[in-house]
């Protein structure tokens, strides 16, 4: 192992290992695919970085030295296609393996990545193309996404480039024979850490969705994520449960793991089926795993104890309320507290139960070091623990 995490951030702890200060480690010319990714594929290049599989049996195990390649070869065709820095490209790619060779080729070349939901329709996408200005899209071929995204086109004309993953159509370049053909040696293209990177649109809470661009410097924000909260093991699997579509994906199957040199495991599945992921966590040994508490009711509801769970070692939760039921119960099975964590499309993780601290069940935990977060009340006055409020991110530091 590098240790590669060690570059990025300065810690200090307390005399039983508890996370005290977090400081990112940012160097000016910063870029996670070539300095993360490139570097470790460099020194372990048969070092496991993903293991992927589908519902259709299907399962593929990629190590660092493949990442790299792969990422090469996709930006070289993407180059081809005239694509470059800062233009934005959307990528609608489910779980599909080739969204990591997509997302980082993004990165070495300058571009700026827009993840998007395979449930988008027409009107989603004509407004995500107007806001920022899309130039180019990768799409899966599953279901009715291309022609949705088509449709867009007939009130956006600047689309300049259309590819498509896993099936062909008229008038979309196929991206696995264009990858395939793609040369695979690519020299670095200088960036700044300050240049954009990834943009998502928020959920659309109150209005319409929010663009949020974050840059270079993202990922190693999320090395706390990965390190502190998910605990992932650098020879384990990490799972995160996540559509590629949603910032969720690159919280728990990208950033942080891969800053850990740990392998993540992607399962490729439309439908949420309790015994289906159960059986998967179960056949290829799971060690670390972060899913929603509706994800673990119905865990519970299946019967954990009809599976052989015994690889994980470590489980965390975000996305809505746990129940103290849910979390009582999975303990009670399995051993495992579970561990909750709460951030926004706009942030990293903000208030989190990290490793060495005791979870209390309908607690999300504590304000992240990164982050100066307080409880205020409706003058903006902080208020004591344990009072009602609303969190606040104090930004003038």
């Amino acid at each position: 192992m590098l240790n590669i995490n060690e570059r990025f951030c300065r810690e200090t702890f307390d005399e039983k290992g508890k996370l005290l200060t977090f400081d990112p480690v940012v160097p000016e010319n910063f870029n996670f695919a070539y300095d993360v990714v490139d570097e470790i594929a460099k020194v372990e290049p048969n070092r496991r970085a993903m293991v992927w599989c589908n519902v259709e049996g299907e399962e593929r195990v990629f190590t660092f030295g493949d990442i790299q390649r792969m990422s090469n070869k996709t930006a070289n065709f993407f180059r081809s296609q005239g694509i470059g820095k800062g233009d934005m490209v959307m990528l609608v790619l489910k779980r599909h393996y080739q969204f990591w060779f997509s997302i980082l080729a993004l990165h070495k070349l300058g571009a700026v990545a827009i993840p998007g939901t395979h449930l988008l329709t027409k009107k989603d996408f004509v407004y995500r193309y107007d806001a920022a200005h899309v130039k180019a899209i990768v799409c899966t071929g599953q279901g009715p996404v291309a022609e949705q995204a088509e449709q867009a086109e007939e009130e956006y004309h600047n689309i300049r480039c259309r590819m498509m993953v896993n099936g062909k159509r008229k008038g979309w370049l196929d991206f696995d024979e264009g990858v395939a053909a793609a040369s695979e040696e690519l020299e670095r293209i200088p960036n700044s850490v300050w240049d954009p990177m990834l943009m998502y649109f928020t959920s659309g809470t109150t209005g319409y969705p929010k663009m949020v661009l974050h840059n270079h410097s993202y990922p190693i924000g999320h090395l706390i994520t990965a390190k502190h909260w998910h605990r992932v093991i650098p020879d384990g699997l990490h799972l995160t449960v996540s559509d590629t579509g949603w910032g969720k994906a690159v919280w728990g199957k990208l950033y942080g793991q891969w800053l850990m040199e740990a392998g993540i495991f992607v399962y490729d599945f439309d439908k949420f089926v309790p015994s289906d992921l159960l059986h998967v966590i179960e056949k290829h040994r799971i060690t670390t795993f972060c899913a929603p508490p509706t994800i673990y009711r119905f865990f519970i509801k299946e019967g954990l104890e009809h599976y052989d769970l015994s690889s994980l070692v470590y489980a965390t939760t975000a996305g809505e309320a746990l129940n103290p039921e849910v979390y009582n119960k999975f303990y009670q099975y399995t051993g495992i507290k579970l561990m909750e964590a709460f951030g926004q499309t706009e942030t990293t993780m903000l208030i989190s139960t990290l490793y060495g601290m005791d979870p209390k069940p309908g607690s999300m935990g504590k304000p992240s070091p990164l982050y100066h977060v307080d409880l205020v009340d409706e003058d903006g006055n902080t208020v004591d623990v344990g009072a009602t409020g609303e969190i606040v991110v104090r930004t003038e530091e």
